[in-house]
């Protein structure tokens, strides 16, 4: 139960904050329909589980509870694979396949690869701090 309630409340976290962020990224009326917020929203999220996992591995920390917190309710709240999708299929119905496509491409480029550099990065920071 505890775990339930941990997912839970981290999810209440990150979907706020998701939408605080996305509010002040929003594209104004009339600006381009690619979305952008989305992308960065994506993006940094996918950095921060991959730092944030490669520190769980190097020093052994954010097992149980708090990595249900994080990584589940915080970083699954946040991130907005939901909202991607649904824009993806929204600009595809209105006849931008050209700009879902290259929406597609960097979200999954750009999400996998921030994976990558925050693990990248937690693991050297965990050699030169050391």
């Amino acid at each position: 139960m505890q775990r339930f309630v941990l997912a839970g409340l981290g999810g209440f976290i990150g979907s706020a904050l998701r939408y605080g962020l996305g509010g002040l990224l929003l594209r104004p009326k009339g600006a381009a329909v690619f979305p952008l917020e989305t992308l960065i929203i994506n993006v940094s999220g996918c950095l921060a589980i991959g730092f944030l996992s490669a520190l769980a591995e190097i020093r052994g920390v954010l097992a149980g509870p708090s990595r249900v917190f994080l990584f589940i309710g915080l970083l699954g709240g946040f991130t907005t694979f939901s909202s991607f999708g649904y824009e993806t299929f929204q600009l595809m119905r209105d006849g931008q396949d050209r700009i879902a496509l290259l929406s597609a491409i960097l979200q999954l480029v750009l999400g996998v690869g921030a994976v990558w550099s925050g693990g990248t990065l937690a693991r050297w920071l965990g050699v030169v701090l050391r």
